[in-house]
């Protein structure tokens, strides 16, 4: 089931629930995580994906979970995919609607 609203993407939260509040500048956190401050730019501008070695990274820096990161990360990348046009205009068929067809 599709979710109307589309989630937040890992990078707000990051910059909003993490940077900010602990004022931690991104060269700051960039030392601290092992992370380029231009792959960290591009997360907090939702123009990078949090992977699983970042969500690892993230996760010892934070004291949060890599499932945490993750879990962001799948919910934002699940809401594109189905509201993708080419996707959801594509003829996609179930297999049991193909299997019955067939037989």
């Amino acid at each position: 089931m599709s979710r109307k609203r589309k989630p937040t993407h890992p990078g707000v939260i990051l910059e909003e629930h993490y940077i900010i509040p602990l004022a931690v500048s991104i060269t700051q956190l960039s030392q601290a995580s092992k992370i380029s401050r231009k792959t960290i730019y591009k997360i907090i501008n939702e123009e990078a994906r949090i992977s699983t070695k970042i969500a690892v990274h993230f996760s010892k820096v934070f004291g949060t979970t890599a499932e945490f990161w993750l879990n962001l990360q799948q919910k934002y990348d699940i809401w594109e995919a189905e509201h993708d046009k080419q996707i959801c205009s594509s003829h996609i068929t179930p297999i049991t609607q193909m299997i019955a067809s067939s037989s």
